[in-house]
């Protein structure tokens, strides 16, 4: 069991709220949302700013509902109108909430983290998930580092997680439930998520460009779903994925078109995985130069104004 810093607090009755995940990109957010939902949510990748849609996800447990609200990762630099509306999508995200989890990467506090803990809402509660304790070579530097963190920051609750083998999760929402207000249920008690079955057709296609590609061309990439039918057990989905220049669509095609077909194949099994449905999938591919910066672009592919 993983040692929690944290302030005292008493729990009654049923308790809901807002959680925003918040961080410098590339901390593991994303995948944090998914271990504590059980269930795959939010895109990952090893590349950053995989995520770029708020993304909720919703735990019931021991007269406790909550919503998890994954969020992009805060971006200092290029700031086109695309990682300018990603800034946004946070800003919004920590004005709603109840609650703050900030991610921290063991070992590399750094500018970036501070950025963000800028950004942090004053009065509310913030607890430092200090992510990646699987990767410290000695376990040993992880109480200094959280004895840090307590000096210098007047965190509510400082927890080592490892997001991606689930160490520490059940400590972590422990220490969430007691500072959420006491109320009902914000969602209906069998719904995992606020988001519908196009947003993730969209995002799951987008997750394999980025598995897919090198290390640039991802992020000159965007998805549009153009069709989204339910015809009995079967979807029928028409995609199109954009990208800014002719050299750019050429690689994502491929050779003879291989490379789209995995990209598809990939996306479409896992379509099939989260919809419980046999899914018949067609991608096109389309140039649009500029659309990072153009934003009626942005709002059709679903970033927020």
């Amino acid at each position: 069991m993983q040692s929690v810093v944290q302030s005292p607090a008493v729990q009654s009755h049923f308790r809901a709220g807002l959680i925003a995940i918040v961080g410098r990109p590339n901390v593991g957010k994303s995948t944090l949302l998914n271990h504590l939902v059980g269930q795959k949510l939010s895109i990952t990748s090893r590349k950053a700013q995989t995520t770029r849609h708020r993304v909720a996800g919703i735990l019931n447990r021991d007269r406790t509902q909550f919503v998890f609200v994954d969020t992009p990762g805060f971006q200092t630099q290029h700031l086109n109108a695309l990682n300018s509306a990603l800034n946004r999508s946070v800003k919004q995200a920590l004005r709603e909430i109840d609650a703050v989890l900030l991610v921290i990467e063991a070992g590399r506090l750094g500018a970036p983290d501070r950025e963000v803990i800028k950004l942090l809402p004053a009065g509310r509660p913030v607890l430092a998930v200090i992510n990646k304790i699987d990767r410290l070579e000695d376990r040993a530097l992880l109480l200094p580092l959280m004895e840090k963190l307590a000096a210098e920051f007047a965190f509510t609750a400082i927890v080592p997680v490892s997001a991606k083998h689930g160490q520490g999760l059940v400590e972590l929402t422990d220490a969430i439930a007691s500072h959420l207000p006491l109320r009902g249920a914000l969602y209906p008690d069998d719904q995992v998520t606020d988001r519908d079955e196009r947003f993730f057709a969209a995002e799951l296609i987008r997750e394999k460009l980025f598995r897919s590609l090198g290390e640039e061309l991802p992020y000159a990439c965007s998805v549009a779903i153009d069709q989204f039918v339910e015809d009995g057990s079967l979807r029928r989905i028409q995609a199109t994925i954009f990208v800014d220049k002719p050299g750019q669509k050429a690689i994502v095609i491929g050779e003879g078109g291989e490379r789209l077909k995995e990209i598809a194949t990939a996306a479409r099994l896992d379509m099939e995985r989260l919809f419980g449905s046999k899914v018949f999938l067609q991608v096109w591919v389309k140039v649009k130069s500029g659309w990072a910066d153009d934003s009626r672009a942005l709002t059709r592919f679903g970033y927020e104004p």
